[in-house]
């Protein structure tokens, strides 16, 4: 592991904090491979209990730095589709961890980190925080599984309104759509998930595993083939115009002017 994601564990509780604030804690190599290690160790620690995963700063994650990469250059990775799985595969290790997850949710969570939060098992917002996928805003279809994981936590239309708006919403409106547990004061979502993930922990670990493997059973949760299925769509949007237009528009903070190629 590195710095850029910090591994605390206290009383059976494992808290994983994205720890570049100062890049909004997005999607850079660095913090990716510091996640993929994190949720490794966590996923393998037989005393863990819990976990919790938060943001340092203001952000939980913006997802992808845009001034630096859309698809992760990996030496594993040489076809556009490998690429673009390549960016979300490090988040997805904590499809791996057996006990529950949960998203405190500090901060923005947009693009990949939002994806993130929806592979937790539980979401806490922060009130004035903004959640969303604005992919279609950027020219670019969605990644992360999160076609997938988003219809199974708010249901099919909200997810359709979300997706193809891009839309953004903030804590109050994450409960109402069911996306989020409760919203928050950003400086309490932090010590509400840590006391939730402590009731957790106090009961059986046994019962807890079990009970979490059930429910993902019974759901029929399992979003990495379709991270996987995206991740082609993904790579041929990337060289479009309309995502070189959508990028642009971003990174000088005006509306997007699509041509559709």
């Amino acid at each position: 592991m590195n710095d850029a994601v910090l591994y605390e564990v206290q009383e059976h509780v494992v808290l994983l904090t994205l720890n570049r604030p100062e890049n909004r804690n997005s999607m850079t190599s660095e913090l990716l491979d510091g996640f993929a290690a994190a949720a490794r160790r966590a996923a393998h620690e037989r005393d863990v209990r819990c976990v919790v995963v938060t943001g340092a700063g203001r952000f939980f994650s913006a997802g992808a730095d845009f001034r630096s990469q859309i698809q992760r250059e990996d030496a594993r990775a040489a076809l556009p589709h490998e690429r673009s799985y390549a960016m979300y595969e490090p988040f997805l290790a904590l499809l791996d961890v057996e006990v529950p997850v949960i998203g405190a949710l500090n901060g923005h969570a947009v693009g990949g980190g939002f994806g993130l939060s929806l592979v937790c098992d539980l979401r806490l917002a922060a009130d004035d925080a903004k959640y969303g996928a604005n992919f279609c805003r950027l020219g670019l279809a969605p990644g992360m599984s999160i076609t997938y994981t988003l219809p199974r936590v708010v249901g099919p239309q909200r997810a359709a309104e979300l997706l193809y708006t891009g839309r953004l919403f903030e804590g109050p409106e994450a409960v109402a759509l069911g996306y989020a547990l409760r919203s928050l004061p950003a400086a309490a979502v932090l010590p509400e998930a840590l006391a939730m993930a402590r009731t957790i922990a106090a009961n059986a670990p046994g019962a807890v595993r079990a009970t979490k493997a059930m429910l993902r059973r019974g759901s029929g949760w399992d979003p990495r083939p379709h991270a996987a299925l995206e991740a082609f769509a993904q790579a041929e949007t990337v060289a479009t115009d309309d995502a070189r237009e959508g990028v642009a528009a971003l990174l000088g903070k005006r509306e997007p002017v699509f041509t559709g190629r």
